[in-house]
Order: structure tokens, then C-alpha cells, then sequence
């Protein structure tokens, strides 16, 4: 198989076109308590994270997103980096305060740079506001995203790239209407509609004619989507400059995606063992 992982750019700078989801070791299953609790007892260990972000990088996938300021996920991140050389391009999706005042008052200006102060602190490259705060800044009369312009300046001004994580689809279409300055977005994409706003059909639409590269998320739909059907869908639906954020919860789990997506994009067959039941001993 291929050692490197296709490339795109974002606002100048280059990362693969699979991203590492971290969904999957923070306790966030979007199935059960249960399973949250499951992740959180036996995934979300600094050795077992660092272990799976070792075989992305290895593979060349080396953008990771999520909300970097847990230590045990900064911690997972050094190692990670340490054993393999490379360095890991951090995509951050922190929350900034929102309240009912912010379309008219404006932003915690205060809170808002203490905020990014941190996250340059933490060497975040791209950095993208979390869905519960962009998307209550969506001004649907208007067609705008308010108080959103003042956050990208000032995460231009630390040196940060700005985007936009959001669950709502017009949240793109805003924002490329009245030139925003966001150099790429998140949207939910997957065959089933899981946690889609509108169909599945609107939402490629959006993504395809979105003025900058779009990170997918949810491609299999936090596992309610087998990993062949969902990666054959979401590879084949997006843009060569779009990305793919991809959960997984063990190396061998993170080796399978990166294969089966690579055979996909490079119209093959993918290298993996086939799992096995009893009743398929006839198939053989």
C-alpha cells in the first residue's frame, strides 16, 4: 500500500486529506452512555491514543482535529511525534462564549483572545469555532454570520488559520455570500444523513460548490455505517481538495481505515483481512 496519504492545502498549508477524529478518545460515541463510558475507561489513556495517532502518521495522515486542550490529548499528540519524527497539523475546534446579547452586543472581545492566547500556546495551526457557538451566531433573515468576521481577525492576528465548524449547511453558503474571511469549513457527510441538517444530496451540493476546502466529519456515522460503504460514499462525493476526519479506537482499526480509504481513491483492493463468522465458511 501507499506510505503517504493524498494532500490538500488549507489557507496555504499543506495536510492530508484524511484527518485524525478524536471523537473516539475523548468518550463522545453518539450511541450510548454506556459506550461514552466504555471509550472513556478504555480508550482515553495518553500510551493507547498515542499508540493509534502513531499509525495515521506513519501513513501520512498528520492533520488531527478536535478540542486540544485536554492534556492527555496534548500529551498523546508529543508522542506521538516523538517516536515517528513528524510533526502533527492541529486543527482546533474550541467553544467561545455565546449568549443571547452576541448578535447585538458583540463578542466577549476579553474572553475571545484569552481563548486564542491558549490555543497558540497549544502551536494550533487552523482554528475553527465549535458548532454550539457558530451556529448560534447564524442570522437566517440576513444570511450572515454575526460577530464570526472579529473572531477570524483575531485568530489571523495570532497566526492562526480561521474556519468554521458548524452542523448547519446555509453556515457555508453565509459565508462564502458575504466573503468571510474562513479559509475552510466542517460539515457533517454521510450516506445515511446522520446528524444532517437536509438531505444528503443538498449537503454534497454545498460541499462541491463551497469557495474553500470543506472537512467532512461523521463518515460513518459514529459506527452505524460499515466502514466500506461509508469511505466508497464520502471519497467518491467530495472534491480532491476536501478532507475526510475519520474516529477510530485501536491501531489496527486506524491501519484498516487508511488502507481501505487508499484502495478507494486509487481504484484497488484494499489489503485487509475480511472479518469472519461461522455461517461464512461456505464463502470460502
Amino acid at each position: 500500500m501507499a506510505d503517504k496519504f493524498p494532500r490538500t492545502k488549507v489557507g496555504g498549508l499543506p495536510l492530508s486529506r484524511m484527518i485524525i477524529g478524536t471523537n473516539w478518545f475523548l468518550g463522545y460515541s453518539h450511541t450510548t452512555r454506556a459506550k461514552d463510558e466504555y471509550i472513556t475507561e478504555n480508550v482515553m489513556d495518553r500510551k493507547k491514543i498515542a499508540d493509534i495517532i502513531e499509525v495515521f502518521l506513519r501513513s501520512g495522515v498528520d492533520a488531527l482535529m478536535g478540542p486540544l486542550n485536554n492534556p492527555i490529548m496534548t500529551d498523546a499528540m508529543k508522542d506521538a511525534e516523538d517516536r515517528t519524527g513528524a510533526g502533527i497539523i492541529r486543527i482546533s475546534t474550541p467553544s467561545i462564549p455565546v449568549n443571547p446579547r452576541t448578535v447585538i452586543d458583540g463578542l466577549d472581545i476579553g474572553a475571545v483572545e484569552k481563548i486564542l492566547d491558549a490555543e497558540a500556546r497549544l502551536g494550533v495551526h487552523i482554528v475553527m469555532p465549535h458548532t454550539t457557538s457558530t451556529d448560534m451566531l447564524v442570522d437566517n433573515c440576513t444570511g450572515e454570520l454575526r460577530q464570526v468576521d472579529k473572531f477570524c481577525r483575531l485568530a489571523r492576528e495570532r497566526k492562526m488559520i480561521p474556519g468554521l465548524s458548524t452542523h448547519l449547511p446555509q453556515s457555508i453558503t453565509f459565508a462564502d455570500k458575504t466573503g468571510l474571511d474562513i479559509e475552510t469549513y466542517i460539515s457533517i457527510f454521510n450516506a445515511m444523513g446522520f446528524l444532517m441538517q437536509v438531505e444528503v444530496d443538498w449537503t454534497a451540493s454545498i460541499i462541491r460548490n463551497a469557495k474553500k476546502p470543506v472537512m467532512t466529519i461523521k463518515p460513518m456515522a459514529a459506527g452505524q455505517i460499515r466502514p466500506l460503504q461509508a469511505f466508497t460514499f464520502v471519497w467518491n462525493a467530495i472534491r480532491d481538495c476536501d478532507m475526510v476526519t475519520v474516529g477510530t479506537m485501536s491501531p489496527k482499526e486506524a491501519a484498516e481505515c487508511i488502507e481501505l480509504s487508499l484502495s478507494i481513491l486509487e481504484h484497488r483492493t484494499a489489503d485487509i483481512k475480511l472479518q469472519e463468522t461461522r455461517s461464512k465458511s461456505i464463502l470460502k
